[in-house]
């Protein structure tokens, strides 16, 4: 995909997004699309098996984003926003392709499977050590899914042991609970967050993020409504234009209670005026090369570049 700008400084010593998963929580291809085909069958998920990985667009993992971010001094930190169900896949698939050494933190939007159920798999990215004697990885996240997390993983939530008790190789994790609120940033491997609540459903908030200084990317995966507060935060007409949105679209149709879809994400990219887009999320509904083809002609006819992000898309950008 071809960028433009700050965001097309090629090379590795730029700093660079790179997109692990870009699908549902189902992910893509739909399981049920090939082991009950349709007639005729599913045309995304019947192909979406058929070509290797760096060829494929239509396979889509759980949403998941690495950050590469490259400080002043050179050195090269990693940054994890969320870690689904697919995890260990996208590490087969993409921090092979990308030559992703380690992870030095990870950024939670929310506590639902598609985000956290990852969370044991970060020992294969860790240093091993029979007995735990590593420095943890940083995870940064909200109170409520800190609540959650402690009862699906209470092994990762650091405890002294019992006498006697058998010391078991797992993820060592450093647990740091942020506010949800734009107005307390935080910082992640060097790279400052501001955290941008959003309804995910009207019964649940899940976060998003805005980073970067010499570019402002904001990053929202799983939204149904973007209060006016955060909305002033990431809006051209507020606190200023973004560089890059990433945005969630779950359906090519209709709407849903719990996340946009695309007549809705369409219509936010209008609303907050990005100078590009990026849209995450998809279902098997979407057809990456036909949808981007109607993207291409929506972005020349309002002004604004967007297209379906794919799994392993890097992107380098200037934070």
């Amino acid at each position: 995909m071809e960028s433009n700008g700050t965001m097309a400084a090629e090379g590795r010593g730029s700093s660079a997004l790179i997109f692990l998963g870009t699908g549902c929580s189902s992910a893509v291809p739909n399981v049920m699309c090939l082991i009950q085909p349709s007639d005729p069958p599913c045309r995304v998920c019947s192909r979406s098996l058929l070509l290797p990985p760096d060829q494929n667009p239509n396979y889509r993992c759980n949403t998941s984003l690495l950050i590469d971010y490259c400080q002043s001094n050179g050195k090269h930190s990693y940054i994890l926003i969320d870690v689904g169900k697919t995890f260990r896949e996208q590490v087969l698939r993409w921090f092979t392709f990308h030559k992703i050494p380690h992870v030095d933190s990870i950024v939670l939007t929310h506590e639902h499977a598609d985000a956290v159920l990852g969370l044991d798999d970060i020992r294969a990215v860790q240093p091993y050590s029979p007995t735990n004697d590593i420095d943890p990885t940083p995870v940064f996240l909200s109170q409520h899914s800190m609540n959650s997390i402690t009862v699906k993983f209470p092994y990762l939530i650091k405890k002294k042991l019992k006498e006697g008790q058998e010391v078991r190789r797992v993820a060592q994790l450093n647990w740091k609970v942020v506010e949800d609120n734009c107005e307390k940033p935080f910082v992640a491997s060097g790279l400052q967050f501001i955290p941008l609540p959003v309804m995910h459903g009207e019964d649940y908030v899940c976060l998003g993020f805005l980073f970067g200084e010499k570019c402002r990317v904001a990053y929202l995966s799983d939204v149904s409504r973007i209060p006016a507060s955060t909305e002033y935060v990431i809006s051209k007409s507020g606190a200023g234009q973004l560089d890059l949105l990433i945005l969630d679209t779950l359906y090519r149709g209709g709407s849903h209670n719990t996340h946009f879809c695309f007549p809705q994400s369409l219509e936010t990219v209008k609303r907050l005026c990005p100078k590009r887009a990026l849209l995450i999320g998809m279902t098997h509904e979407f057809d990456h090369h036909m949808d981007n083809e109607f993207l291409s002609e929506w972005s020349n006819r309002e002004g604004i570049p967007v297209q379906l992000a794919r799994d392993g898309l890097r992107v380098p950008i200037d934070l």
